[in-house]
């Protein structure tokens, strides 16, 4: 096997006949006798005398065997014991999926309902004719993950193998690409179908899936977890629980609270959504390349330092729209997703401040729910200042830098729709003051950022969780309550799907070890 990269054009890297006729140079001979796999591919912006895409393939010989990537060994657990998963967001479904294959059967707990249902809610919710709390943008089969963008890049390695879990995707039908592109990328309109597909898995192998089933608390016998306390299925017992509940479940964190479980208050961020049109962050980051046409729609990146308080991009979505993602009709949230094809005329992102101790000086009596209720008080700001309503405050975002009213409201992706509103009078002083800076040093580093056909939306509240359930380093177990396993984003230790799912794997690995007495 010859491993060879080429540097293409972008019209080059759409041309079969071209990118193999690259690929033949760079090897030194014909590759058409034996198979050749593409295993990365990236485009390269940074020049502004063109955009370049790098790959990296694979070339073996006539008679070489190509490996085929061994399919996962999920197995009959019908008679195995059981480990309840709270939640089926990622970290929960693939916990889940990996107690299968090391001989457990789990009984995924989720409060909201199958996907099938759930596109009904939010079609409702789209269209103005209320938000259901129990199956939302937030909660439902596949969690929060489910309608989102379905960015799968993460820098975190740590917790497991991101090629693996790269892998699953595919079994479970995402598109091959996933494996090489260096930024990957499901979509929304296609990720219901491989939540779909994850969980009959589960059912198909022996374990159970519990829609509309909302956990009122754990059971607990002094400082060991018996299972959890539900509506709907009565008291559910296991030796072990994964909560694997995401950030949004704000009332099951309040419960965990009333019960005594220890919970940690964690460093977070908040902010506001900001869209742009799309054919604006191409020009801007394709340095108007002639062959435009061929290339992807264009994301961005975007970190600062303001005042010693981290500024960044979170959740960007190019060829995107943005969508309402309360869970209750108590606040208004905003967030951004797009399809596999990224294809509208906006590109959004997030745009969070670095929340600190000192912001929630008064919330300090409320413990360790300190962050999560400052979040709630500026999402009850939110809804207040949208209308009451699940239409989002939005300001042009030169007015927002010059602290002025916008006299009219460009063009959005935002279905529910827009209300004018002045932003920087209402959102607290350190976010408005560290986000116009933040600004300012964006548009230096991508000219155009800040214009007036860009408007941003508030709140962008759910980019991390404020609370943490503190866990042993080694055990992955609760520091207080035994047989309880916190994993993923809602319980502190992820960030996004990739890390989610790897967290639920690990988890779900220390589980079945200490089932096999190893630990």
């Amino acid at each position: 096997m010859q491993t060879v990269r080429i540097v293409l054009s972008p019209e080059e890297a759409a041309d079969a006949v071209a990118q193999r006729r690259a690929l033949d140079l760079e090897a030194g001979r014909s590759t058409a006798a034996g198979p050749v796999r593409l295993v990365q591919q990236a485009i390269d912006a940074r020049s502004r005398k063109g955009v370049r895409i790098l790959q990296t393939w694979q070339v073996y010989d006539p008679d070489e065997e190509v490996p085929v990537e061994r399919p996962f060994s999920y197995q009959d657990v019908h008679a195995a014991e059981p480990v309840l998963v709270v939640g089926s967001g990622p970290a929960g479904l693939f916990a889940a999926l990996r107690l299968i294959e090391r001989g457990l059967r789990p009984i995924v707990v989720e409060r909201g309902k199958p996907v099938g249902e759930r596109k009904k809610d939010i079609a409702l919710l789209s269209r103005g004719q209320g938000l259901n709390p129990e199956s939302n943008y937030c909660f439902g089969e596949g969690g929060a993950g489910t309608f989102s963008d379905g960015k799968l890049y993460t820098r975190s390695n740590k917790r497991g193998d991101i090629s693996r879990i790269l892998a699953r995707f595919r079994y479970h039908g995402a598109d091959a690409s996933i494996g090489y592109e260096s930024h990957p990328h499901i979509g929304s309109d296609k990720l219901p179908d491989i939540v779909r597909s994850m969980t009959r898995t589960i059912r198909d192998c022996g374990g159970s899936v519990l829609y509309a089933t909302r956990v009122a608390s754990l059971w607990l016998e002094g400082d060991t977890v018996r299972g959890v306390k539900t509506d709907a299925y009565g008291d559910i017992a296991a030796r072990c629980v994964v909560w694997a509940a995401g950030q949004s479940a704000s009332d099951m964190y309040e419960t965990l609270y009333r019960q005594g479980v220890r919970l940690e208050c964690i460093p977070f961020a908040m902010g506001v959504r900001v869209e742009h049109p799309q054919d604006l962050i191409d020009e801007i980051q394709y340095h108007g390349d002639p062959q435009q046409a061929f290339l992807p729609a264009a994301s961005y990146a975007l970190t600062a330092q303001v005042a010693g308080r981290g500024v960044h991009s979170f959740c960007m979505c190019p060829g995107g729209y943005m969508v309402a993602s309360s869970s209750d009709e108590s606040g208004q949230v905003v967030n951004g997703m797009s399809s596999s094809r990224r294809h509208t005329p906006f590109a959004n992102s997030g745009i969070v401040v670095e929340v600190r101790p000192e912001d929630l000086a008064a919330f300090a009596s409320d413990g360790p729910l300190a962050g999560l209720h400052y979040r709630q008080s500026l999402e009850r700001l939110a809804l207040l200042n949208g209308g009451g309503r699940q239409t989002a405050p939005a300001q042009r975002i030169d007015d927002f830098v010059h602290h002025r009213l916008s006299s009219s409201l460009p063009l959005s992706s935002y279905v529910p729709g827009l209300i004018v509103s002045p932003l920087h009078f209402w959102l607290p002083e350190t976010l408005t003051a560290c986000l116009t800076e933040g600004f300012r040093l964006f548009d230096r580093k991508m000219h155009g950022f800040l214009t007036h056909e860009a408007l941003l939306t508030g709140m962008e509240s759910r980019s991390s969780s404020p609370v943490r359930l503190p866990r042993d380093p080694v055990t992955l177990e609760h520091v207080q309550l035994h047989g309880l396993f916190p994993c993923g984003e809602g319980s502190g230790y992820a960030g996004g799907i990739t890390s989610s799912a790897m967290d639920g794997e690990a988890v779900a690995n220390r589980i079945a070890d200490r089932m096999a007495g190893i630990f």
